[in-house]
């Protein structure tokens, strides 16, 4: 480690993400800590996937982040960890498209998490979800909590017309493709 790293501020951060059905209302959820101080973040989408809202709790909880920083990033998603750490690297040499020469799923949220991963100094770790994990399984509920606030503010059948436009692939005002 340089000195650089002495300076930097260290960050724990736990992150989730939650969906019902897949597509579906999802949640996602963080818990930052730094020192004595946490904070939590949360938020959702009426029609997305599970790996989406992984990765939009990662991308929420780095761009909360003011200054870079040593950050311990704890996730359940092993597609996210394995994602930021390990297959980046070729999507981005082959000009994200996956070994079959096809475009990289959730592109446009791979490439804001790159760029924010590179503001940081980023420890990916892997935690087994449901396990106990005390700030997992906030960010659990939480991530759940929000579908719930989708569930008040969505009708039934207009989750549902949203859900059939995230699979068509069709952009709307409630509905940015996350």
């Amino acid at each position: 480690m340089n000195d650089d790293s002495m300076s930097l501020k260290q960050v724990v951060i736990h992150t989730d993400g939650a969906c019902e059905g897949n597509p579906g209302p999802g949640g996602w959820a963080v818990v930052l800590r730094c020192g004595e101080v946490s904070k939590c973040l949360s938020g959702g989408a009426p029609a997305t996937t599970n790996n989406r809202m992984e990765m939009k709790a990662a991308i929420e909880a780095l761009i909360a982040l003011k200054q870079p920083c040593e950050v311990q990033l704890f996730t359940d998603s092993e597609y996210l960890k394995n994602g930021i750490t390990k297959w980046v690297f070729a999507w981005k040499a082959r000009g994200w498209l996956t070994k079959e020469k096809k475009p990289v799923k959730n592109q446009d949220l791979w490439r804001e998490l790159d760029v924010l991963t590179s503001r940081h100094r980023v420890k990916w770790q892997w935690v087994k979800g449901h396990a106990g994990n005390v700030d997992n399984e906030k960010c659990d509920l939480l991530a759940k909590e929000e579908i719930g606030k989708l569930h008040r503010q969505y009708t039934r059948s207009q989750l549902k017309e949203l859900v059939v436009k995230f699979r068509e692939g069709v952009e709307t005002d409630e509905n940015t493709l996350l």
